[in-house]
Formats: C-alpha cells, structure tokens, sequence
C-alpha cells in the first residue's frame, strides 16, 4: 500500500500518494472519486519512469476542506500549479478527469508553461460543451447539486446512490462495491460530501474570462464509447478550443473508461507522451 503523505500548497494541506522517480505527472481524480482511483495508473507511469503524484482533491478528505468554501474551476486550477511548485517542480504533465479536468485545464490557461501536457478524461474543454438537450438531460444532477442541497441524497443508504450515478455514467461497466467503497468512506466523513458538492455550486453557467481561453498546450482527450453524457462529436466540436495540438482517443467505456480498463488507459497515454517526446529518457547499458 502506497504511504498516504501530506503537503501543503495554496493555503490548504493536501493529502496524495506518490510513486516513482522521474518526470512528474498529476493525475487528479473527479466525482463521485478519490485519490485511490488512480492507483493502477500510478503504479504503471511509475515503471515507466515517472514521477506519480495522485492528490485528493481540496475538500476530499484527508486534504483540507478550505474555510472559504472556493471551489471555482480558476481556483482548481490554482491548486494545480501550487502543487507543482510545492514538489519542486517547474512544470508537470496534468492528467485530469470529470472536475479533475477542469482543474486541469484552468491550470493550462492560467500558466501554460508549467503544464507539458494535458489529458482530459471524459470532459472537453469547458467553453465547448453546448446546451444540448442530450447534455442538458446528462448534466442534470447538476441542477440537484447546486440548488437543492445533494447531501443527503449523495450520502443517503450507505451511499446508494453514488453506484447509481456511476452506472448511468458508464452503463457498461460492471463494478464490484470496491471499486466505491473509497469515495463512500470519504463521504461519511463530517462535510466531505458537502465540500464535494461545492464544486457544483461553485459552477456558473458564464464562464470567466481564464476558462474562455484557448488551451496553448498539447492535448490527449479521452473520450468513451458508451459515455451516457458526453460523444466523440463533442470533443471534436472542442477542436477549434485548441491552440496547440490536440488528439483524442476513443475508448471502451463511459465516463470511467480509465476506471474500466485501466491497462488499455494507461498504454494509451503512454503512447501519446511518446509521440510528444515527453517519456523519460532510459539509461543506455553499460557496454560489456
């Protein structure tokens, strides 16, 4: 079991786990998740000679829940950049999913040049998505999150209805109770389940002036094939959202898909950081 650590960026004490030496990426998990989502991921970027930071999320617990209750996308994105320079890194590749791509590409928009690449799971840039009566009717837990206080809902019967939400956003998928037993466990805990909510209603339909902007990095999004909410044609709608390059890869499975098949996720992303040049450089063995 990898050791939970602690740090302490934008104000807040973070919790994460870290594996590996090299490069650093941070993969930043969504909702209904945690930092333990990630761990086959991790596992797998650190052989292949990464440094792998999975952090929970402000408000997740064991991170700090902040006292001021932001949880906007351009502080998200803050964060992001906080703990890159809180690891002593300048710049990082940032893997994000559902909010964890928000944050991610608030970071890029903020300060692209502390992020080598973007890898958006599940969600295209935000400025992109359209109010479809498709994405509308997908989205609309948004509107119980925001306005109707989702606690007791998110946290009632043991959690019930986080496996709901997760099997109406990836239908395909069948899991077992381990696969949200984290997140659960998460919630249970005193104003977890609220602070994660915040992140809804912190949400504004009129996007700020960082989000609007083009995203100057190269970009991987990962797109599922059985996503109840969002289809290729959105992310290629997001195409013209992009200022460098930006390739998507379409998936077995919905909105979990690097959850699904975390093998086939992780080759994917690898495939990718080797087209851009950004796998660490092996040794060469000595000459006999």
């Amino acid at each position: 079991m990898t050791e939970l650590r602690f740090i302490s960026a934008n104000g807040l004490r973070f919790g994460y786990f870290e594996e590996g030496r090299g490069p650093l990426i941070l993969l930043v998990h969504g909702f209904p998740d945690t930092a333990h989502s990630w761990a086959e991921t991790r596992s797998a970027l650190a052989y292949a000679g990464f440094r792998v930071v999975t952090p929970f999320t402000r408000g997740y617990l064991p991170t700090e829940i902040p006292a001021d209750g932001r949880y906007d996308a351009v502080t998200l994105g803050a964060d992001l950049l906080a703990l890159i320079d809180a690891f002593g890194e300048s710049s990082a590749i940032v893997v994000g999913h559902d909010w964890g791509t928000v944050a991610a590409f608030t970071a890029a928009q903020l300060d692209p040049a502390k992020v080598r690449f973007l890898a958006a799971v599940a969600l295209p840039h935000p400025a992109s998505i359209r109010p479809l009566p498709r994405i509308s009717w997908g989205l609309r837990h948004f509107v119980r999150f925001k306005f109707f206080g989702g606690v007791p809902w998110i946290t009632a019967n043991e959690g019930a209805n986080i496996d709901m939400l997760v099997k109406r956003w990836s239908p395909a998928w069948t899991f077992g109770p381990d696969q949200t037993a984290h997140v659960k466990e998460a919630f249970r805990q005193p104003g977890c389940a609220h602070a994660a909510l915040g992140y809804y209603r912190a949400m504004s339909p009129l996007l700020s002036e960082v989000e609007k902007r083009k995203v100057a990095v190269p970009t991987l999004a990962f797109c599922g094939d059985t996503d109840s909410v969002m289809n290729r044609s959105d992310f290629d709608h997001a195409r013209k959202y992009h200022a460098a390059a930006y390739d998507i890869v379409s998936m077995p499975g919905g909105h979990f898909m690097h959850r699904e098949d975390p093998a086939l996720f992780t080759s994917s992303l690898l495939a990718a950081l080797g087209n851009a040049d950004l796998l660490p450089k092996r040794e060469a063995p000595p000459v006999a």
